[in-house]
């Protein structure tokens, strides 16, 4: 059973959460700890296999920067 929605106990983050903040991670680290853009994180979630949407990734870093609230 697919639970990527749910949030995880530990840190309250869904399991496609987390992999925004590793992947946004990853990506800064390869440019030196500078800002990414956010259509080069969406890229780098899709070749890794996530399905999201620029909608989705575009509201999950609002909430997660708290800037939706």
């Amino acid at each position: 059973m697919k639970r990527s929605g749910i949030p995880d106990v530990r840190d309250g983050l869904t399991r496609l959460e987390r992999a925004v903040l590793l992947c946004l991670h990853d990506l800064q680290e390869k440019e030196n700890n500078r800002s990414v853009p956010t259509i080069l994180l969406w890229g780098e979630l899709i070749d890794r296999g996530y399905d999201i949407s620029q909608d989705e990734l575009n509201t999950m870093l609002k909430h997660l920067t708290g800037k939706g609230l």
